[in-house]
């Protein structure tokens, strides 16, 4: 079964809160791919932005996406990255095709200041999430229903996951490749990274 990893871009968003995970599954369709030439490609991966322009990340990085809020096909994990959120936050068409794209996953996933997006769409409501420790007390505050963790790497309560702040994002992706495809695949991606995986989640 081969799964499709949507990846939502926007402007000011972390670079390595979208590339991280970017490159985990992307990765990961490489370690199978080689060990199992016969075998069904595990991950698609692309991205999504609100149109097809160019999007530019922290750090001035230009990003294309391959597909717009119209266009993009089904996703089974959706990936929100964070960054400089509160723009987005404040459009609705942003916030319901988050609300709407995650009805159809099978995974919705935050990285750092992600999670407010989650909550804004109402997918955290009354439920355990992390995210960057800057902004713990802000999530809080503003969204008083989440059950905010703090000292963790991710938190997963199925069908939605969270994690901390940027390089976590990676550690939540192998986690997430792990629970889909096994932890014998995240063990060789993140060996194939070079990346020390806190598999543990501390």
């Amino acid at each position: 079964m081969t799964r499709t990893v949507g990846i939502y871009l926007f402007d000011e968003m972390e670079v390595l809160d979208f590339a991280g995970p970017f490159e985990v599954f992307s990765t990961a369709v490489r370690v199978k791919m080689k060990k199992n030439p016969s075998s069904q490609t595990p991950f698609n991966v692309f991205t999504v932005a609100d149109s097809k322009r160019i999007i530019t990340a922290r750090g001035g990085l230009k990003v294309i996406p391959d597909f717009d809020l119209n266009d993009n096909p089904r996703i089974d994990v959706l990936i929100i990255p964070g960054g400089v959120v509160f723009a987005e936050i404040q459009r609705p068409v942003v916030i319901d095709w988050i609300k709407r794209s995650s009805e159809k996953t099978a995974i919705t996933a935050s990285v750092c200041t992600g999670a407010f997006l989650l909550a804004k769409a109402g997918l955290l409501h009354e439920k355990s999430a992390t995210t960057h420790w800057e902004d713990i007390a802000k999530l809080r505050d503003m969204f008083p229903d989440v059950q905010v963790q703090t000292e963790t790497r991710w938190v997963d309560t199925g069908q939605i996951v969270s994690s901390a702040g940027i390089s976590a994002g990676i550690d939540m992706s192998l986690h997430l490749v792990a629970r889909l495809e096994g932890t014998e695949l995240a063990v060789n991606t993140a060996r194939k990274m070079e990346f020390d995986w806190k598999w543990e989640n501390n």
